[in-house]
């Protein structure tokens, strides 16, 4: 993921000193450099346990940049506060959203604001389903491939795939099946937050995710370590049901239309096709990979009852 080197922003506020303001006192007033100023006002909530701080003052979100991920949608949100993986910096909610997630609001003390639904469709487009919630946080922590930790025994590499929604598709299956990482070019690939974020309903917190600058070369380095690499070609020579998989394995994905470039296909150890019984042969790839792991799920399963007699 992208680095979060670099200074923290700092969360103090008024709220945070415990002091009361003069009731006739003459506001400051800013500079043209401070932070603009939100649309809308937060309101303090009933009940105290909704959040560690509710801001004095409203405070415009943070601009897009490298250092800042963000997550909407309650479930990929409400991942990110219980799973702490990243560094959380604020969450903006409205009173539902907020009563909603209480808990994990109380239990990670991530600094809150309570806002208009409007205030959050001005931020993230009149089209987003956000939810009532908006978290701004660090991106996750950078992993190298020799950090992988192998349980399942199944990693995906994606082959410059592009659509986020497909992305997304993919880490929500990947963390339902307990996949060990994903990895992926750090060009030719969407941020990991916003919209893919959304799509993945939570999964981002939970597969860890490896950006690499050569997928060939990364390929690589899996099979020194000990993976079989296996990739899905349409024009794979047998198909992925027939194909005998050791543990670990690497499944390998190639973008929709284009499939797995050369390079990519010569690191691999076989190649292999999904056969479809139906009509239709061909699936998107966040649907193919999906069946590709059920059936590499099931055929590493079968393997380990067999060595275990």
């Amino acid at each position: 993921m992208r680095k979060t080197g670099g200074k923290q922003f700092d969360r103090r506020s008024a709220a945070a000193t415990g002091d009361k303001a003069a009731p006739r006192r003459t506001p400051k007033i800013e500079s043209k450099r401070s932070e603009p100023k939100r649309e809308a006002e937060p309101s303090a909530h009933p009940r105290p346990e909704i959040a560690r701080k509710i801001a004095d003052a409203p405070r415009a979100f943070r601009r897009p940049s490298a250092e800042l991920a963000v997550l909407y949608g309650y479930h990929a949100v409400r991942e990110a506060l219980r799973i702490k993986k990243r560094v959380l910096l604020d969450l903006f909610a409205t009173t539902a959203a907020a009563e909603k997630l209480a808990a994990e609001i109380k239990d990670s003390g991530v600094f809150t604001h309570i806002v208009e639904p409007e205030t959050l469709s001005a931020r993230l487009g009149r089209d987003s389903v956000h939810q009532g919630v908006l978290l701004e946080a660090r991106p996750l922590p950078d992993l190298d491939i020799s950090e992988i930790i192998v349980n399942s025994g199944l990693v995906l590499a994606l082959d410059q795939i592009t659509d986020p929604h497909n992305i997304g598709a993919i880490l929500r299956t990947a963390a339902a099946f307990g996949v060990d990482a994903i990895i992926a070019t750090d060009r030719h690939a969407p941020e990991f937050s916003g919209v893919l974020a959304k799509t993945a309903s939570g999964g981002l917190e939970h597969v860890p995710i490896v950006e690499v600058v050569n997928l060939a070369r990364a390929l690589d380095q899996l099979g020194a370590a000990g993976f079989w690499r296996v990739g899905l070609d349409s024009e794979g020579p047998a198909s992925l049901e027939e194909t005998a998989l050791s543990r670990p394995t690497v499944l390998v994905l190639g973008a929709e239309g284009k499939g797995l470039r050369r390079l990519t296909r010569e690191r691999c150890d076989v190649l292999a096709r999904l056969d479809m019984p139906g009509p239709i042969k061909s699936l998107n790839v966040s649907n193919a990979c999906a069946v590709a792991l059920s059936l590499a799920h099931a055929a590493l399963a079968r393997a380990a009852r067999a060595e275990g007699g």
